[in-house]
């Protein structure tokens, strides 16, 4: 699927994300950054030691990544030249504002991506594998989130969702339609 907001492409693929060859892309990773298990593992795996060498940088100057924030690093391995690892909410409920850390993580990504330049980038489906966020509200939350930052700043020539299931597509092409009709 592919849609336009303002010159924006939007689209959304199955695939797999450590294959993507946009100019960055975007890590479901943990507080630790030292790479675990879904899309942080693949991505840390198919990147090399050179993403976790910087990561481990990173954690020695500030500590955990808080969630809902995001750091860059090199591209590794990967077709990718950078990877923005950012921490997504663990699900508990909906009731401990796991919908605007959730938030924050696509706009911390986005902002950061826009500061250094990068102007294709590639999401995962954040927080909906280990952490458990239901994937409907999560694909609502990010498109969304991805959709009102395009609009306010522009910037981006390509945002990329790569789901991994097909699956996973048919959700976030739902809910691109939902928000799409709420629009009129």
């Amino acid at each position: 699927m592919e849609a336009r907001i303002g010159s924006t492409v939007l689209r959304l693929v199955v695939g797999d994300i450590t294959q993507q060859e946009t100019e960055a892309i975007v890590n479901a990773a943990n507080s630790s950054l030292m790479g675990g298990g879904g899309v942080d593992g693949a991505i840390h795996r198919a990147g090399g030691p050179r993403i976790l060498e910087e990561c481990k940088k990173i954690v020695a100057e500030i500590g955990s990544l808080p969630t809902g924030q995001a750091v860059i690093t090199t591209g590794g391995n990967l077709k990718a030249r950078y990877v923005i690892h950012t921490v997504g909410p663990v699900w508990s409920g909906g009731n401990r504002g796991e919908d605007e850390l959730l938030r924050s993580a696509y706009r911390s990504s986005l902002s950061l991506a826009k500061e250094k330049g990068i102007r294709t980038l590639s999401f995962p489906s954040i927080s909906t594998g280990a952490y458990r966020f239901p994937i409907e509200r999560a694909a609502v939350i990010a498109l969304q989130t991805v959709r009102d930052f395009i609009k306010e700043h522009g910037f981006f020539e390509e945002v990329r969702f790569v789901l991994f299931r097909q699956e996973d597509y048919e959700a976030y092409r739902r809910a691109w339609e939902k928000i799409c009709a709420q629009e009129g």
